[in-house]
């Protein structure tokens, strides 16, 4: 088995030392009472069921997987019985409104628990995580009768939520679906169409599942134009909504063998003529499609953090542990036959990319968790607009990057494990598989690179790409002068000033040629992602100094030695990003596609 334990040290530095969530969040109205005692009481008893109940079901449900007979799914063994303890503990409804009976606690922390399930369980975290997204759809767009009836039964986790996008013939271009949505009688619709790769479509978790599908209206356009959400139950609602109706023209064909998440079903949703209910405006579906999408690639983004802490951890007990050959610099331990291969410079490099990117991801993450709150609730509506425009900004960001590293650093740890990370014993491989989709689904990371360059760089005229290049700006331009900063600011101002002249490069060629955005997309983003780290490793950096003395436990040594290493072994790469974005589309689009 994996090693894991929620790493709470760090994330208290990030919420309260580096991103002052006191003054951030708890000032806002709502969440005055989600205190510093509040919140880590959360996270304590987050961690303890996370490592105590869900962890230990990881690798049994890996190896089990679910099971399907005649259009019923079977979750793995001890699934049903840790969903009932986590929804009975109140986990389903941490940040859903106390109207529809909810706990009213600020994003920012439902992020973290994401991170604590991720890091334990993936699969298992799938199915909660999908609800919270359709949640968040019928909040925002569902109609008071529909929220009435169904947000009470989301946020306590009797039922769950799906969302239904993809088609056997469509993934990413959605204005290709067929999914027809017929008028009935009393503003009741009939859904007829298949929908694939529904994560959560069927499970025996919950008493209902309630599927939010994209389809066409008779008279729609063609398009994206031409798309409706609508609100599909597996059982009928009854009139008072406590009650449920009759079974629902809404069936699972078949479930996928996948290469990972085995334990979350991922299945063949059809449709037949099943009754559902318009949930927006008609032909507005994808905008309303958006508030469930943007959140699940926020969390898709934190599953890659939540698997890349793990591999982390695991492999650094492992590297403790396993003797391999002497230190380069000569015997660590004479007495024993061989050291530790921790004290290889390689396994070290691994390690510490690992753990820079890991703990600036996070700080990152919270950050943005954060301006999900202000956004929501901050009286200001200036101020929402700040916030809001930044959460957009970086959802692209979050989600690619962070899926990225967490495959990386899933292959990190399996490299330092040597043969034994490519045995299933281990449980390093399975990391390795789970990670992988992260990658793929809520909008590959090519997509998400597109999504940055060709959406959110020249929105209002590049009003987003301020909520972050200001205060990068302004730290640079206050701390430049400081010799003791000087390693860190230096490299931060001359990444910084890499990316401000790619992203000019990049409006200006992709007005004249889009395909020299696309070309450039992906560099271009993982760009953004590098200079935003070495941002918050910069102001870690300057925080740790400043704290360092009567530093008895090492926790901020080890911050200042980690933003070191950053600075000096990661952040180089940004130069290699630049040169390869001002390449151009040249180098990729020459050959034709027949001598491929």
């Amino acid at each position: 088995m994996v090693s894991y334990k929620a790493p709470l040290d760090d994330i208290r530095f990030c919420l309260y030392d580096l991103l002052g969530y006191d003054d951030r969040v708890t000032t806002l109205p709502g969440c005055e009472e989600a205190t510093r005692d509040v919140v880590d009481a959360i996270l304590e008893e987050g961690a303890r069921f996370c490592e105590n109940e869900l962890l230990p079901l990881n690798q049994s449900g890996d190896s089990e997987g679910c099971h399907f007979d005649k259009g019923v799914v079977r979750t793995p063994k001890g699934f049903k019985e840790a969903y009932a303890a986590y929804r009975v503990a109140g986990w389903t409804g941490l940040a859903a409104d106390p109207i529809y009976g909810g706990q009213g606690l600020p994003k920012t922390l439902e992020f973290l628990v994401q991170e604590l399930i991720c890091s334990t369980n993936m699969s298992f975290g799938m199915y909660p995580g999908l609800s919270h997204g359709a949640y968040n759809a019928l909040e925002t767009w569902g109609s008071d009768d529909l929220k009435a009836r169904t947000l009470p039964h989301l946020a306590d986790g009797r039922w769950a939520g799906t969302m239904c996008l993809t088609e056997p013939h469509c993934g990413t271009d959605l204005g290709l679906i067929h999914t027809r949505a017929e008028p009935l009688e009393g503003q009741r619709y009939g859904i007829t169409g298949q929908k694939i790769f529904i994560s959560a479509g069927e499970h025996d978790l919950t008493e209902n599942i309630l599927h939010l599908v994209l389809a066409r209206l008779p008279d729609a356009p063609s398009g994206t134009r031409g798309i409706s959400l609508f609100l599909v139950p597996k059982f009928l609602l009854g009139e008072s909504g406590d009650d449920l109706g009759q079974r629902n023209g809404v069936s699972c064909g078949s479930i996928e063998e996948k290469m990972g998440i085995k334990a979350s079903s991922t299945c063949v949703m059809n449709f037949d003529g099943a009754e559902g209910y318009l949930v927006g405006e008609p032909h507005g579906g994808m905008k309303a499609m958006f508030t469930m999408m943007n959140a699940a690639r926020l969390g898709v983004g934190i599953q890659g953090l939540g698997l890349a802490e793990t591999a982390y951890q695991s492999a650094v007990a492992y590297a403790r542990e396993r003797r391999q050959g002497r230190s380069l610099a000569g015997p660590a331990e004479p007495q024993q036959k061989a050291d530790p291969i921790i004290v290889h410079p390689d396994v070290r490099k691994n390690l510490m990319t690992m753990r820079a990117l890991n703990e600036g991801s996070r700080a990152l993450a919270i950050w943005v968790g954060m301006e999900l709150d202000v956004a929501e609730r901050h009286p200001d509506m200036t101020r929402r607009q700040e916030a809001d425009d930044f959460v957009a900004l970086m959802t692209p960001v979050i989600k690619a990057f962070c899926t990225d590293h967490g495959f990386d650093a899933a292959t990190r740890a399996q490299q330092i494990y040597g043969g034994h990370g490519y045995i299933k014993e281990q449980g390093i491989e399975q990391l390795v598989r789970d990670a992988r989709i992260t990658q793929i689904y809520e909008g590959t990371n090519g997509i998400q690179a597109l999504d940055l360059v060709g959406r959110k760089l020249g929105q209002n005229m590049g009003r987003l790409l301020r909520r972050f290049f200001h205060p990068v700006h302004g730290f640079i331009e206050e701390n430049q002068t400081d010799p003791t900063l000087a390693i860190y600011v230096l490299p931060l101002a001359k990444a910084f000033s890499r990316l401000q002249q790619a992203t000019a490069w990049v409006a200006q060629q992709g007005l004249r040629d889009p395909e020299e955005a696309g070309a450039a997309a992906s560099d271009y983003l993982r760009l953004f992602a590098l200079v935003a780290l070495a941002y918050v490793w910069a102001r870690t950096a300057k925080l740790c100094l400043a704290k360092q003395e009567g530093d008895s436990g090492g926790f901020y040594r080890a911050k200042i030695n980690t933003a070191d290493f950053y600075m000096a072994r990661i952040l180089p790469e940004s130069n290699a990003l630049f040169q390869q974005i001002m390449a151009g589309k040249k180098p990729l689009m020459a050959m034709a596609a027949d001598d491929f």
